[in-house]
């Protein structure tokens, strides 16, 4: 994402058209304040209708033939890279963030002795993958964070110097106080100590700018039940193509393989894993998913991520002011280099909060102390200004 923030012009612009958005795509929102597409994301109208299609030919599969469906899921590839500037051959449609982080804990080429750096008060997803390695002689660092409860990245860079450290194991955005990493810094500093840089990508793609092409990430994994709006069972892994075939997968689905695409000649076995990232697929995969996740994706794509972020970041600015007026800590990071679209708070007795928020209709968060708010594209501006209210209310 851009540091320069949009001017005020651009930022009115927006507001019409994601109230527009809002209207037309999420129309439910009229009774609720939604804040927590950090736990899920709603799916749009147009998804909702694109799976009740699908749904009616499944009644008849006869009307849902192979190819049709094959194109399906190279559609969601195609759709996912195109948010990230990467090539479809790079893009493995996966049913959750844990099968992408599995699928590089296991593949990559790591030795008794390697080291995988972690950031400390990662999600779990991002943790339990690579403390099995363990067992093989892997060590695994959590890496201390800042005091504020940030991944502190002049360690990590400094950690990166040591030529045992062969994979440093990140989030793009932190789940618990929306923290977005400098990837362009870390996958820079990892490429110049041959350590790969894996990124744990949910908490971010979908409200945060990621170029591949231009910032050195070798694996990056998403499910697409969150900030992409899209169904349970959605997601994928990107893997840098330079690296595909240098790895092979520890578990494999029966169509990683060259030749599967032929149904008339299966038994001519061949060992031989496909040239790209498709080697990493486990199929059969969620058809359906994967046809809701492409109309979502391409929609966000339409409204475009770099305006998603500015609008998301501008939702913030009442509730910081507010948090300013009265000393109430704000637990996420203000400057641009790390801001996302996670905002969290940490008033006096976050839990009464959390639940004085919930019976008035809002929905949010309550993670490690802090209340998080997570507005996506189709929040608007006076809901913050609820989430207010109901906060002013309790200090009285």
């Amino acid at each position: 994402m851009t540091d320069i923030a949009y001017h005020p012009a651009r930022l009115r612009a927006l507001r019409e058209q994601f109230r527009a958005l809002r209207a037309a795509e999420f129309p439910w929102t009229a009774d609720t304040v939604y804040l927590n597409n950090a736990a899920v994301g709603p799916i749009p109208e147009r998804t909702r209708r694109a799976l009740d299609e699908f749904t009616a030919k499944r009644t008849a599969p006869h009307l849902l033939p192979d190819r049709e469906l094959l194109a399906g899921l190279q559609a969601a590839r195609a759709a996912v890279a195109r948010l990230l500037n990467a090539d479809p051959a790079e893009i493995a449609l996966a049913t959750n963030t844990s099968h992408g982080l599995n699928a590089a804990a296991r593949a990559l080429p790591l030795a008794s002795g390697d080291v995988v750096l972690v950031s400390d008060r990662e999600f779990p997803a991002n943790v339990y993958p690579w403390l099995l390695l363990r067992k093989r002689g892997v060590e695994v660092e959590l890496a201390p964070c800042t005091p504020e409860g940030w991944p502190d990245e002049d360690y990590l860079v400094e950690r990166l110097h040591d030529p045992r450290v062969r994979v440093l194991a990140i989030s793009f955005v932190q789940f618990a106080n929306g923290f977005r990493a400098d990837l362009a810094r870390l996958g820079a500093a990892c490429r110049a100590n041959g350590t790969f840089l894996v990124v744990d990508g949910i908490q971010g793609i979908g409200n945060s700018v990621l170029d591949v092409r231009e910032t050195p990430v070798d694996v990056l994994a998403c499910g697409g039940q969150k900030w992409l709006l899209s169904p349970w069972g959605s997601g994928f892994v990107y893997v840098r193509r330079e690296l595909i075939t240098a790895l092979e997968p520890a578990v494999t689905g029966w169509m990683a393989f060259e030749g599967t695409d032929d149904f008339s000649r299966l038994t001519e076995y061949n060992p031989t894993f496909r040239a790209d990232a498709r080697r990493f697929e486990m199929v059969t995969l969620p058809y359906q998913d994967f046809y809701g996740m492409t109309a979502s994706v391409t929609l966000l794509a339409e409204l475009g991520v770099e305006d998603i972020a500015q609008y998301t970041r501008a939702l913030h600015e009442p509730v910081l002011r507010w948090a300013d007026e009265h000393g109430v800590p704000v637990v996420s990071p203000r400057d641009d280099a790390h801001r996302s679209a996670i905002l969290c708070l940490a008033p006096p007795h976050p839990a009464e909060a959390y639940h004085a928020l919930k019976r008035a209709r809002v929905v949010c968060s309550l993670r490690e102390g802090a209340i998080r708010l997570a507005p996506h594209c189709y929040n608007i501006v006076e809901e913050m200004e609820r989430v207010l209210d109901v906060l002013d209310q309790l200090r009285r």
